[in-house]
């Protein structure tokens, strides 16, 4: 249509029966839109319920190794690992400790380590291991860049 001043687009708005709504206030000059404000703020709030519904829920999943797990055991586990950083989940590991194992702290750290060596390029660790009380804990995330393999 062109520039309005403010009084003629209320005024053309009153005209029509409906509202003059801004809809870009930092605009220069600020655009604004003559609509029904019932049936706009309605669509606007069904977008809005829309967008929710389709958002991806991403979880923090959990997986926990004993530090005296077999190869075997280590490999069943990284698979669902894996499987979860395939859906796009965050994955907390924890190696726990039992009784004296504490004295043998960096065995769990090696471990840690030879899980993010055999979890490879798929993979962005988000949190490095750290030690709270009897659990070594780490995050990762699948790696975004990381190519895929070709089945």
């Amino acid at each position: 249509m062109g520039v309005l001043s403010r009084q003629e687009a209320l005024d053309l708005a009153a005209e029509q029966g409906l509202d003059l709504v801004e809809i870009s206030p930092n605009a220069d000059p600020p655009v604004c839109k003559i609509v029904d404000w019932g049936k706009f703020n309605y669509q606007k709030t069904k977008q809005i319920q829309k967008t929710k519904r389709s958002a991806k829920n991403l979880e923090v999943k959990q997986m926990r190794f004993g530090l005296k797990i077999g190869d075997h055991d280590l490999m069943v586990k990284l698979g669902k690992v894996t499987n979860f950083l395939v859906a796009g989940h965050k994955v907390k590991l924890t190696v726990f400790y039992r009784g004296r194992e504490l004295a043998h702290k960096d065995l769990g750290f090696k471990l840690a380590e030879r899980v993010i060596e055999l979890l490879g390029e798929k993979i962005v660790v988000d949190q490095p291991p750290q030690l709270a009380g009897k659990q070594l804990s780490f995050v990762v995330r699948s790696n975004p860049h990381a190519k895929a393999k070709d089945a």
